[in-house]
């Protein structure tokens, strides 16, 4: 009898400690994928709902997409920034296919970007309006500033 209600005990304690724990999937739930922006742009739906990490060439501040009631960021606080297609080398093409946004009041952290400078960004998927990724930015990271020649012989 004693041996059976020690086995009882056991498997209370054993189940309840195994109820706590978090699943693989449940801790991986929340993990950023790294991705290549054209792969998100290519199989939007994919990344829906899903945190993202991106390194991209930073094109420029943008208005695109803002106010777009099927994807509503307003502009009042919102503003949109384009990165360029990583697949063209020999001039500067923005993807205008993705939508990324960051609140305006972080975005000022960021006014000293140029273009050609690469990034790292870190954005939730939230829309696949017009079968499009839009992306709320929430953090942005500079991993270089492009160089410029004129700028620096001043």
């Amino acid at each position: 009898m004693f041996n059976r209600l020690k086995n009882i005990l056991f498997c209370a304690v054993l189940c309840a400690f195994l109820t706590t724990i978090p699943t693989y999937a449940e801790t991986n739930a929340n993990a950023a994928l790294n991705v290549a922006p054209l792969n998100v742009v290519a199989a939007p739906q994919k990344y829906l709902n899903k945190t993202i990490v991106m390194k991209a060439t930073f094109d420029k501040f943008s208005t695109l997409g803002l106010d777009y009631k099927k994807a509503m960021r307003s502009s009042s606080d919102y503003i949109g920034f384009l990165i360029q297609r990583d697949d063209v080398d020999d001039h500067n093409v923005p993807l205008s296919e993705m939508k990324l946004f960051v609140k305006r009041d972080y975005a000022e952290k960021f006014i000293e970007l140029d273009t050609g400078d690469k990034i790292q960004i870190t954005g939730k998927v939230f829309s696949n309006a017009l079968g499009d990724p839009w992306v709320d930015v929430n953090k942005i990271t500079i991993l270089q500033k492009k160089t410029n020649p004129d700028k620096d012989k001043k």
